[in-house]
């Protein structure tokens, strides 16, 4: 217990150090405030919610991930990562991709929470109705999202070119959406039975229904 509170505690200094940083002559100010919000919102949550409902270690490492791709994304907007840029040299592409690991990892990580939390807090049981409600809970993350940097783009206009990331796709919206589609589908078929191992190791067991 002592070394899992330690590590965790790594995680978290390691995120506020990054995000600190990252907020150091960014890109673009308003993108990087636009994409770090997520995690000035959710980063609160985690840590209010951490005695009473400490979730797997999965989940933290995970959510780490996930916020270090929007930290970078928000530093140098999605679209002037220099890793997108190397990739998009490497594979001959047309556009700069980090983007699109963005919106795998807004699939894959919010699966793996979401699955903890419904077994967790709800009746239903491990298998196929599970599984189509981590998906679901995931594509209304994602759609939810495309409508804030819809809201976001007829506020600021052109001001919000940056966040929005499009590179001049028109399908983009469709694109991030079915990434994180498979991003949430992958994450249960491939983690759930780790996340199941870690919830053993810790007591905890899903929740029941009183009759």
């Amino acid at each position: 217990m002592t070394r899992r509170r330690n590590i965790n505690r790594f995680l978290l200094g390691f995120v506020v150090l990054a995000l600190i940083v990252s907020g150091i002559d960014p890109f673009d100010r308003m993108t990087w405030a636009l994409e770090v919000l997520p995690i000035l919102v959710g980063l609160p949550v985690v840590l209010g919610s951490y005695q009473r409902f400490p979730l797997t270690s999965l989940s933290y490492w995970l959510l780490t991930v996930h916020a270090l791709i929007l930290i970078v994304g928000g530093h140098y907007t999605y679209s002037n990562v220099p890793l997108g840029f190397w990739l998009q040299d490497l594979f001959d592409m047309s556009r700069n991709h980090y983007d699109r690991l963005g919106h795998i990892a807004q699939g894959f990580v919010p699966a793996v929470v979401a699955r903890e939390v419904l077994l967790r807090m709800t009746p239903i049981q491990k298998g196929g109705w599970l599984n189509f409600l981590v998906v679901c809970v995931c594509l209304a993350i994602s759609a939810f999202y495309e409508m804030i940097e819809w809201w976001v783009a007829v506020a600021a206009g052109v001001a919000a070119e940056a966040f929005l990331a499009t590179q001049g796709d028109v399908w983009d919206t469709q694109w991030d959406m079915f990434l994180a589609l498979l991003g949430a589908i992958s994450a249960v078929f491939m983690l759930g039975r780790v996340q199941d191992r870690q919830l053993d190791s810790m007591g905890i067991e899903p929740a029941v229904v009183d009759r």
